[in-house]
């Protein structure tokens, strides 16, 4: 193969430093080892390099082409061989988290940016989880970490001893319609009667290999199933239906009125959290996660941080009935 990464670290070193006999000196070599280095490259490319008509040798288009692709390649080199070095000290190259909706993900960005900064080599990939799909994400090997994960984890996972899981804390639902609703009129409490008469708004769960489970939703109702909570607020905001909603999510939209909430009569009970990882072996990146996910200030600034309105000019609030 007539490209080697020694060649095209000559060449950048000669663009760079503006000459053959600066590139040499840089590099500890004689000027007529770098000539030979691109005669060699242009003889088995079989292309010309540098134009050498005039007092100072330029690079041809196809040289330049070459150069700007060849630093993509050494760049890929060195942080190839920064990981290869990071993995045999501990560092997974890659680490994967699962995110249940619940989460608001904004409330994890001051945990990816301290991660950044510790300059940890190990490549973050996450994904979003809603009802049992984090379980699941964790059991099929999807994931190494799930945060947020509502509800017991599943027999399998109690069972096993390659999965460790702690609470991260519970989060309260407000039952909540749109000002202009029909339910937003009705006399409190709701009775299952009155819910069954209206379409809920559920989130379709991501999980692979089984129906998930559903809170809140009566046998028969009527549904409308979206992807994300965002979507669900959305929907509800928009009067298509009924639901319960995360007290961090709903205190905003609560605020500026363009929901409003109603007692039940059959409330729903508040939601436990987990955060789960997978004990084989785990690396250096995943205990630096474990360790933050420890901290109080952390868990409160999960579990509620409110996510920003998505209305920007809500219906005024009709006063409901109580």
């Amino acid at each position: 193969m007539p490209l080697t990464l020694g060649a095209l670290e000559t060449l950048d070193t000669i663009v760079r430093k503006g000459s053959f006999a600066a590139a040499a000196a840089a590099l500890g070599k004689v000027p007529s080892a770098l000539t030979y280095t691109v005669r060699k490259l242009e003889g088995d490319l079989d292309v010309l390099l540098f134009d050498r008509r005039g007092p100072r040798a330029q690079l041809t288009p196809a040289g330049r082409e070459l150069l700007d692709e060849g630093r993509r390649l050494l760049r890929s080199a060195d942080d190839l061989a920064r990981r290869v070095r990071s993995v045999a000290s501990g560092f997974e190259p890659e680490l994967r988290v699962g995110v249940d909706a619940i989460i608001d993900f904004d409330a994890l960005t001051p945990l990816i940016r301290d991660f950044d900064r510790s300059r940890t080599p190990t490549r973050l990939v996450f994904s979003y989880e809603v009802l049992d799909g984090a379980w699941e994400a964790l059991l099929e090997g999807r994931a190494d970490l799930i945060i947020g994960a509502p509800y017991d984890a599943p027999h399998q996972a109690q069972a096993s001893t390659r999965f460790s899981l702690r609470t991260l804390g519970s989060v309260d639902f407000v039952f909540c319609v749109a000002p202009h609703h029909p339910l937003a009129n009705v006399v409190e409490p709701l009775s299952a009667q009155d819910l069954l008469a209206h379409r809920a708004v559920v989130l379709a769960g991501t999980s692979r290999l089984q129906a998930s489970r559903t809170t809140g939703l009566l046998s028969g109702q009527d549904t409308l199933t979206v992807a994300t909570l965002e979507q669900k607020v959305a929907m509800q905001i928009a009067g298509l239906g009924t639901g319960w909603i995360p007290a961090p999510v709903a205190q905003v939209h609560l605020a500026n009125g363009s929901l409003i909430s109603r007692r039940i009569a059959e409330p729903r009970p508040a939601a436990t959290l987990h955060y789960a990882w997978r004990r084989n072996d785990p690396g250096k990146s995943l205990q630096w996660w474990l360790e933050r996910l420890e901290l109080p200030r952390v868990q409160s600034r999960l579990i509620d941080h409110r996510r920003p309105s998505s209305t920007s000019s809500p219906r005024p609030a009709r006063r409901s009935s109580r």
